[in-house]
């Protein structure tokens, strides 16, 4: 376990409440849509979940636990679940308030899905790079 998800774990034992179980509902979420992704601590205490790049950060906050994803509006929402943060010209959010129900499906299809637009977006810059490389080995 790293140091980020350590202090994962305290801040949603901190919280002991509906918004630490929340956070615990969507971490499990998002480690089992990617398993690969790894867990960090920003920002001063912002948990940050990030696979070749940010995928989405959970912050906590008195009346709402939102899930903001860094690339959310290039994400396909067939499920309408971004409800904040709309008017961004890269990021969305859900916000998930004390009773919501977590739609786990479309959740980890979202996941999945910034998962593949940061890796579009890595695959996209390696190329470069390796002609970079080549060009010095000349």
């Amino acid at each position: 376990m790293t140091g980020a998800s350590k202090l994962i774990d305290g801040r949603i034992k901190e919280l002991g409440d509906w918004r630490g179980e929340m956070l615990a509902r969507l971490r499990a979420a998002i480690r089992d849509a990617d398993p690969d992704a790894i867990e960090e601590w920003k920002w001063r205490g912002v948990p940050v979940w990030s696979h070749d790049g940010i995928l989405c950060t959970g912050e906590t906050y008195k009346a709402v636990v939102k899930l903001t994803f860094a690339k959310g509006a290039s994400l396909d929402d067939p499920a309408g679940l971004f409800n904040s943060s709309l008017e961004g010209n890269m990021r969305r959010a859900i916000d998930f308030h004390e009773g919501d129900k977590v739609d786990a499906r479309a959740l980890k299809n979202l996941i999945r899905a910034a998962v593949a637009c940061n890796q579009a977006k890595s695959k996209k810059k390696a190329p470069a790079r390796a002609v970079a490389a080549r060009r010095k080995k000349a």
